[in-house]
C-alpha cells in the first residue's frame, strides 16, 4: 500500500493557512531577558511563600506568563516554581487562594495544570496535588475556565 501521499504538506496550496504567529502576539522582549524576569519572578515567589503569601505567590508567577517560542526555558522555570506553589498549599487552604485570584490568574493557572499533567515525568510525581487542584479551580471556577483555557491559542 503506497502511503506517499502521507507525508504531501497540502498547506502550502491553501492560501488561507493560519500560521503561528497570526494566532496571538509573542512575548516583545529579547528571549534572556524572558529568562532573566521567569529567574526573578521564582526569586520572589520564594519570598512570599517564606511569609506565607500563597495567593500573592501565584499572582506574580500566573501574571505575564511566558508565551511564544523560543523561550522553553523561562517556562519551565515558571512551571517548577508554580508546583512548589502549589505543593506547599495545604489542601484546605485552596478554595480560599483561588478565590482570590482573578479570572484571568484561574485560566492561567488551569493552563499550567494541564501541562503538568501532560509533561512526562512530573505528573508522576505530583500527579495528586495537580488534579486536587484541578478539582478546586474548577469547583470554584466553574467549566468555562476549562473551556477558555481549551480554546485559548497562547500555550504556556
Amino acid at each position: 500500500m503506497d502511503t506517499a501521499f502521507r507525508k504531501i504538506d497540502i498547506d502550502i496550496y491553501d492560501e488561507d493557512v493560519l500560521q503561528e504567529s497570526e494566532l496571538y502576539e509573542a512575548d516583545p522582549r529579547d528571549p534572556a531577558e524572558v529568562l532573566e524576569d521567569a529567574k526573578q519572578r521564582a526569586g520572589h515567589v520564594r519570598s512570599l511563600l517564606a511569609k506565607n503569601d500563597i495567593p500573592g505567590a501565584l499572582t506574580i508567577i500566573l501574571d505575564n506568563a511566558p508565551y511564544g517560542p523560543n523561550i522553553d526555558d523561562a517556562k519551565i522555570i515558571t512551571l517548577q516554581t508554580l508546583l512548589t506553589i502549589l505543593n506547599t498549599t495545604k489542601s484546605a487552604d485552596i478554595p480560599g487562594v483561588i478565590k482570590a485570584l482573578s479570572m484571568d490568574t484561574q485560566d492561567t493557572l488551569m493552563k499550567y495544570l494541564y501541562k503538568g499533567m501532560a509533561m512526562p515525568g512530573w505528573g508522576d510525581i505530583s500527579g495528586s496535588v495537580l488534579l486536587g487542584w484541578h478539582e478546586k479551580l474548577t469547583e470554584v471556577a466553574g467549566v468555562g475556565c476549562i473551556v477558555r483555557t481549551m480554546t485559548d491559542r497562547r500555550i504556556v
